[in-house]
């Protein structure tokens, strides 16, 4: 029950995080960035591998432009950031 409770509160805090001005974005949502591969490996371990394959498409759905991003600097390319 405590790991609904968590994924909630990861949801709710993404939808709060998405309201704020991009400016003011990157902090938390490096944040929620962090905390989401844990709760995915949680649901995985105390669901099924399946939840959380499914909440994983989830997260690089919602996370698309900052995990591009992040590939972009891993290939050493020099991405724009919006302002």
């Amino acid at each position: 029950m405590t790991l609904l409770w968590l994924c909630v509160l990861w949801v709710f805090a993404s939808v709060i995080v998405a309201m704020l001005p991009m400016r003011r974005q990157y902090i938390p949502g490096v944040a929620l960035l962090l905390a989401a591969p844990v709760l995915i490996i949680m649901i995985g371990v105390q669901v099924h591998w399946l939840a959380a394959l499914a909440a994983l498409a989830a997260f690089v759905s919602m996370f698309r432009n900052p995990l591009r991003y992040l590939l972009a600097k891993l290939r050493g390319q020099k991405p724009e950031v919006p302002q």
